[in-house]
């Protein structure tokens, strides 16, 4: 079953917003003094809603849907 925007139809293209977001990235520092981005983390602590990727309406009822096909 493919989810699509109650308001719009759209059927490809979506987003999501999450809120209290901790994001830790780990660098490691070349000889030449440059960093490179090793590892990253990130931890949600807020709520997570879904949208619209074309008309932007709030879908997050089709959030657990999302989730189960999210590969």
């Amino acid at each position: 079953m493919r989810i699509s925007c109650p308001n719009c139809g759209n059927d490809t293209e979506f987003y999501e917003v999450a809120e209290e977001v901790t994001i830790t990235t780990y660098y490691v520092q070349n000889e030449d003094g440059s960093f490179t981005s090793v590892n990253d983390r990130s931890e949600i602590l807020g709520e997570v809603r879904f949208f619209c990727g074309e008309c932007h309406q709030e879908i997050s009822q089709f959030h657990d849907r999302f989730l189960q096909m999210l590969f």
